[in-house]
C-alpha cells in the first residue's frame, strides 16, 4: 500500500467509525466512544493540569504501539501530550473511560514514530484518574 492509500484508508476508516452508535464529537475531527463514566462532580482537567492516567493506544489495523497498563499510568502536563488528547481529556471527569478516535492531524501528522506510519489515525483507550 502505498503512503496516499495509507493515509486515505485512515481517512476513510475513521469517517465509518464516527457514523457508529454511540460515537460522539468532539472539535477537529475528533471521536470518542464513553466505555465508562467516572463522577460528573470532579474536576475536568486544563491545559494547565498535571493528568495522571492509563492508556493504551493502537492503528487502526489493531497493532498496539503504546500502553501504560500493567505498568505506571502516565503523569504529565496535558499541554504535553499530542493535540488529540490535549483536546479530548479537558471533557473528561476523573474516573471516565474513554475510546478516543483521532485523526492524524491531531496526533503525529504525516511523521511517523516507533510503531506508528505517518497519516496514522490513532485510537487510545484512556481513563482519567487524576487531575492536579
Amino acid at each position: 500500500m502505498s503512503k496516499r492509500e495509507y493515509i486515505q484508508a485512515n481517512k476513510e476508516w475513521l469517517a465509518t467509525k464516527a457514523k457508529e452508535d454511540g460515537i460522539q464529537a468532539l472539535p477537529y475531527g475528533i471521536y470518542y466512544k464513553v466505555l465508562n463514566e467516572g463522577s460528573k462532580n470532579s474536576p475536568k482537567p486544563t491545559v494547565r493540569s498535571i493528568i495522571t492516567a492509563h492508556y493504551t493506544g493502537w492503528t487502526i489495523d489493531g497493532k498496539q504501539f503504546d500502553s501504560s497498563r500493567g505498568g505506571v499510568p502516565l503523569a504529565c502536563r496535558l499541554s504535553d501530550l499530542i493535540e488529540g488528547w490535549v483536546i479530548a481529556i479537558q471533557q473528561m471527569h476523573i474516573g471516565d473511560k474513554w475510546e478516543l478516535y483521532i485523526p492524524a492531524e491531531m496526533g503525529y501528522g504525516k511523521f511517523s514514530q516507533p510503531g506508528i506510519p505517518g497519516g496514522s489515525t490513532l485510537i487510545f483507550e484512556i481513563e482519567l484518574l487524576g487531575v492536579a
